[in-house]
């Protein structure tokens, strides 16, 4: 099935990849200890390809398994949210992210396809923790540096994502199979844990 898209999604997608990667400069270079070894541009760059791409691969793997069961899905940016994450880096040693979500409409997703679909996000950030992974252990400083910081961030929102309350994917996933969840919460976990010893 050819996946669908449209220059609005797009448009959205970049925008909210931009925003959310500013937003984590401007926090890295004010408070992480990467601030004061990195110029703005090397932290840009940074977290472009690990904050940026573990959002964006997240929502994306969320529509591409939603357009898989017929349903309509195109990634939007949440404006306000996105304001507050660029906004909060300057005033404080913390981030509130939320760039936005992908819209699926299909009344008649099972609890099974709507469970499926809630996974995919969490699972593609344990993906790209992996893939991150051999950078991590590179000799090469900013080639580490990249592969700690994406191993790190990707754990982190797979972990966050599992929690099973209000709209993040957790909850869909427990209320479509129990021993699913579990399975996924704890390789989840266990990429967190191998993301602290990097």
């Amino acid at each position: 099935m050819p996946i669908r898209t449209s220059k609005t999604e797009i448009k959205h997608l970049l925008i909210a990849w931009f925003a959310i990667t500013f937003a984590f400069t401007v926090l890295i270079k004010r408070w992480m200890p990467l601030g004061s070894e990195l110029n703005w541009l090397a932290i840009f760059t940074l977290s472009a390809i690990t904050v940026g791409s573990a959002f964006i691969f997240h929502e994306l793997s969320h529509k591409f398994v939603a357009q898989r069961y017929g349903s309509w899905s195109e990634f939007r940016m949440a404006p306000f949210m996105l304001l507050l994450a660029v906004v909060i880096p300057f005033f404080g040693p913390f981030i509130f992210a939320a760039p936005g979500a992908v819209r699926i409409l299909n009344p008649y997703l099972t609890r099974e396809e709507s469970g499926k679909i809630a996974i995919a996000g969490p699972m593609m950030n344990v993906a790209l923790a992996f893939l991150f992974l051999p950078l991590s252990l590179s000799s090469f400083g900013m080639l580490k540096q990249i592969g700690v910081f994406g191993v790190m961030i990707n754990a982190w929102l797979a972990v966050f994502n599992m929690i099973p309350v209000s709209v993040l994917d957790g909850r869909k996933v427990l209320a479509w199979n129990k021993n699913v969840y579990s399975i996924a919460l704890g390789i989840a976990v266990v990429v967190l844990v191998v993301s602290m010893m990097t």
